[in-house]
């Protein structure tokens, strides 16, 4: 990929400054063209770690100048210059202080995909779909329950002038995350869903989040505004979204919920403590910026409320979500994630310890007895599954099962991006959306900020 600046010589009406483009459009245009718009979260880069059939390979990316992004485009280059199956993407940008003003103005692409600073998210949103253009937006779309009422006009725009508005959910295509789904209706194996009390909840999802990590082989450079509560979210709204929509998706699959379906319990909040000499480790700054000051104390600890817990029910059942960021891992494990579902015959646990030497891990514990009238129908309702997931096995345990996983199905974090953004891909040119998917989507963006209220009382 080529980044070459050149000078507009006429100035356009709604542009103080002369902005920057580079690259001419190559190679005739597919059905999906794909705008960038002020890209600062890496995310934004893993959609285009790979390439697919139906999107072009122009992309037209507007953003401000500065680091943010610089990092985007570098890392572009690294997927188009990588030496095993590179892309070829080519970046058309336009970069100036109006750049949504002049992407409205233009439309050069038919979708515009979000991943960046959360502060002005929903309102691009809605500008976007206000100009006719389809949205693809990273988690979260809203960070507060102002935010809140404009996501829902946005979907209402999105109905009336049938346009998509969709979000990226990459853990639905996590593979313990979806066995335990089918497992869940799986009467034999599993039973009902329990309703479960507050104090044993029915679902419990908890994810551990790092701020120095790894991401495409290299350590990932954190901008300074991703620790802002006021920019980034605080994280009981931020990754906290993943759990809700994967509590929904599994507890109640293809139906459709509604904001009168939750009741919040109760909900806490609390900060990850960051010295200063982690936080430029992180984000390669010198020192905090005159905006994260309010956060810092003793001049040299910055207080990041990125933790939260929510207790909720959801048409009765009760579910317990839980993000936890700390500075970095301990013991290597990386990010890692706990799930159990409760239910009348068994109890579907996915575990990620150091007994599963930090590997996603799913297990099949039964309730009580697990002998011959339990195991024979069981079995026998496991094997359908394998037909569907060849390669899938039974492995006996102190506690019941664990479900032995081909590696095949093992993608990771990074290869789910791929995974969602195909099915947008067809949602978008098919317009087969399920029924429930857009109102489910405002059930969980109503429960996280729903949820944000209740902590701060």
């Amino acid at each position: 990929m080529r980044i070459l600046a050149v000078s507009f010589v006429a100035i356009l009406t709604i542009v103080a400054c002369t902005p920057k483009s580079s690259n001419e459009e190559v190679t005739p245009r597919k059905p999906v063209q794909l705008i960038t718009l002020d890209p600062g979260h890496f995310h934004a880069a893993l959609i285009q770690k790979t390439m697919y059939s139906d999107i072009d390979t122009n992309v037209y990316v507007y953003a401000p100048e500065g680091p943010d992004l610089k990092m985007h485009l570098d890392r572009i280059k690294s997927y188009n210059t990588r030496a095993e199956d590179p892309t070829r993407w080519n970046e058309v940008l336009f970069s100036g202080e109006h750049f949504l003003e002049r992407m409205i103005q233009e439309k050069k692409g038919n979708v515009v995909a979000l991943s960046g600073n959360n502060r002005h998210k929903t309102e691009f949103i809605l500008k976007s779909l206000e100009a006719g253009l389809n949205v693809y937006a990273d988690k979260p779309m809203v960070i507060d329950a102002a935010g809140y009422e404009q996501l829902k006009k946005a979907f209402e725009i999105a109905g009336k002038n049938k346009l998509l508005l969709y979000d990226i959910m990459t853990e639905r295509f996590e593979i313990t995350t979806i066995l335990q789904r089918e497992l869940s209706m799986t009467p034999e194996v599993f039973g009902e869903l329990e309703k479960g009390t507050p104090e044993k909840p029915a679902i419990t999802k908890e994810s551990i989040h790092h701020f120095y990590k790894y991401v495409s082989g290299s350590v990932l450079t954190r901008p300074a505004w991703f620790l802002d509560p006021e920019q980034q979210g605080e994280g009981i709204v931020d990754v906290m979204t993943h759990l809700v929509d994967l509590v929904q998706w599994e507890a109640f699959p293809d139906q459709t919920l509604d904001t009168k379906d939750v009741k919040i319990t109760s909900a806490r909040r609390w900060t990850t403590d960051i010295p200063l000499s982690k936080f430029k480790t992180i984000t390669r700054l010198d020192g905090f910026p005159d905006y994260l000051k309010k956060s810092v104390v003793s001049d040299s600890i910055l207080k990041v409320s990125s933790n939260g817990e929510v207790n909720y029910q959801l048409r009765g059942v009760n579910a317990k979500t839980s993000v936890i960021w700390n500075y970095e891992s301990k013991d290597g494990s990386g990010d890692t994630h706990y799930s159990i579902m409760r239910g009348t015959k068994a109890n579907l646990v996915i575990r990620q310890g150091a007994e599963e030497q930090y590997k996603v891990t799913l297990y099949i514990e039964p309730v009580g007895r697990s002998g011959k009238l339990y195991q024979v129908p069981m079995r026998e309702a496991f094997k359908k599954l394998q037909a569907k997931y060849e390669g899938i096995e039974l492995v006996e345990n102190k506690n019941g099962w664990m479900v032995s996983i081909p590696d095949k199905y093992k993608e990771g974090h990074e290869a789910h991006f791929g995974r969602v953004t195909e099915k947008f891909i067809d949602y978008l040119t098919h317009g087969n959306i399920p029924a429930w998917e857009v109102p489910n989507m405002l059930t969980k963006y109503y429960t996280t900020t729903q949820a944000l209220e209740a902590s701060k009382k």
